[in-house]
């Protein structure tokens, strides 16, 4: 049996973005997201109700501050308590998990979006996705940017402006372009 585009997508196989079913479920999503920016004066039960009608999964207490922005929506799915600040963009083609209490700082860009190595391909409009999973009680600096692939370890720290190239393990604090584990594992008391 032949899978959908959507199929392949959701398995993280190369497929083409340009799909008819896929470009429909990214005009919902974007009129999801109208809605949900237009609430930025509105509580936090407000957008807790939105978010639930369109990401995979949403914790209890969880705030996702508007503007926000993602391509689908169904493959994100955020703990209980996780407070993601402004400008916050993810880019879900593959899942996105975020564990329990974890803070997430303005504008930070989180991508499972990839792209074939190879131009006729990537001409051909094939793309791929690599999920993303952000541990519990991590907190993500304002600015960063995580790469497809990527996972972040329970507890640790990403400093601001960092761009999160590959794996960050629990405990510790990584920082930088590419961001790097620092020695000792926790930024420095002041």
């Amino acid at each position: 049996m032949t899978r959908s585009q959507k199929e392949k997508m959701l398995a993280g196989e190369m497929y083409n973005a340009a799909d008819p079913e896929i470009q429909a479920e990214l005009l919902l999503t974007g009129a999801w997201l109208k809605r949900y920016n237009d609430t930025l004066g509105d509580s936090a039960e407000r957008w807790n109700g939105l978010l639930l009608e369109r990401l995979g999964a949403v914790g209890l207490g969880a705030v996702i501050r508007p503007p926000f922005h993602c391509d689908y929506g169904f493959n994100i799915r955020i703990g209980a308590w996780v407070y993601i600040n402004y400008n916050c963009v993810i880019l879900d083609v593959a899942a996105v998990t975020i564990g329990d209490g974890t803070a997430i700082g303005p504008a930070v860009q989180i991508y499972t979006a990839d792209h074939p190595h190879d131009p006729e391909q990537r001409q051909a409009g094939l793309q791929l996705g690599r999920p993303v999973s952000i541990g519990r009680h991590a907190w993500i600096g304002g600015g960063a940017i995580i790469l497809p692939g990527v996972t972040i370890g329970d507890h640790a720290v990403i400093g601001a402006g960092s761009v999160v190239t590959r794996d960050v393990p629990a405990g510790s604090t990584a920082m930088g372009n590419p961001a790097r584990v620092k020695a000792g594992g926790r930024l420095p008391k002041s």
